[in-house]
């Protein structure tokens, strides 16, 4: 008897461990899914913040956001936003009901400053523009362009124009670093955002010919296959110029193909057939001893 009753002891006391580790489970995984379903306030702006802005208390409000939806970085109070004596300002546009995180603002007690844009291992650097190189001022911050350099080459006589560097984008037109409004801005340089040996080439470039701005299609990829045009390619290109092989411009604009030109043969006038000269013969007559000569014919 006494055995039987440890036996039994025993299966109780495993019994009741197992219960108190599946009840454990539960309740911690139902306090999981109370916190996931919950909600938690989140700053967000109560007004369009331009690049610039300063972010005032009147300017942002809190917004319950689903705990599992909280984007990484948020400010859950004003004293994390807004330290006390210590003002932000906003890097990028920010529209209402936005999320406000720290990637979009300047650290506390700093102002606007275009370096809090830039990339790990990205530069800054500027290039002269005008109105023409500029795309007549349509050119706005956050554009995409391809840069061009048109110098005269040495050891010839012409000039010639190749393609610099593709997909730049365009951080700031002139001083205006605000965006796209819609309108054209002239200016006289352009802010692009290439990596150091990009500079290097961009100071380069201004010293030895000119440069010139053209805008792309955004998304669009990469041209593999640039090429170098010279005073020889300014003709139509179905005689002649530079024209991409349809191999290597995958994923690129393709140049049509030039068509074949279709010569006719014109017809040649009639000649006139020269008059033949009329046949003649000559026959000589003996008569005895004597002959004589005879034209016979026309």
């Amino acid at each position: 008897m006494r055995r039987q009753t440890l036996i039994a002891v025993g299966i109780a006391i495993v019994l009741g461990l197992v219960a108190v580790f599946l009840a454990n489970t539960y309740l911690i995984a139902a306090d999981k899914r109370a916190d996931l379903q919950g909600t938690t306030k989140v700053a967000v702006a109560a007004v369009p913040l331009q690049y610039g802005t300063e972010i005032t208390r009147e300017k942002i409000r809190f917004a319950d956001f689903p705990n599992s939806s909280i984007p990484a970085g948020s400010f859950t109070n004003v004293n994390q936003l807004l330290p006390e004596g210590q003002k932000r300002v906003a890097l990028m546009e920010i529209q209402p009901n936005e999320p406000i995180l720290p990637a979009k603002i300047s650290a506390a007690g700093q102002g606007a400053s275009i370096a809090a844009l830039l990339p790990e291992g990205m530069r800054a650097t500027s290039v002269r523009i005008n109105d023409v190189s500029g795309v007549a001022g349509f050119i706005q911050p956050n554009d995409s362009v391809d840069v061009l350099i048109t110098r005269s080459m040495e050891g010839r006589g012409d000039q010639v124009t190749d393609v610099l560097a593709q997909n730049v984008r365009v951080l700031a037109i002139g001083q205006n670093a605000k965006g796209a409004d819609g309108k054209p801005i002239s200016a006289r340089n352009a802010t692009l955002l290439v990596d150091q040996v990009g500079a290097q080439k961009l100071a380069l470039a201004q010293q030895v010919g000119d440069i010139s701005l053209v805008l792309r299609k955004p998304g669009e990829q990469d041209n593999p296959v640039v090429e170098t045009v010279s005073l020889g390619d300014l003709r139509y290109s179905l005689y002649g110029g530079v024209h991409y092989p349809p191999e290597a411009s995958v994923g690129a604009y393709q140049q049509p193909a030039p068509q074949p030109v279709k010569r006719v043969a014109r017809a040649a006038p009639p000649r006139k057939a020269k008059p033949q000269p009329p046949l003649r013969t000559d026959v000589e007559v003996y008569r005895g001893t004597q002959s004589k000569s005879y034209t016979v014919g026309a």
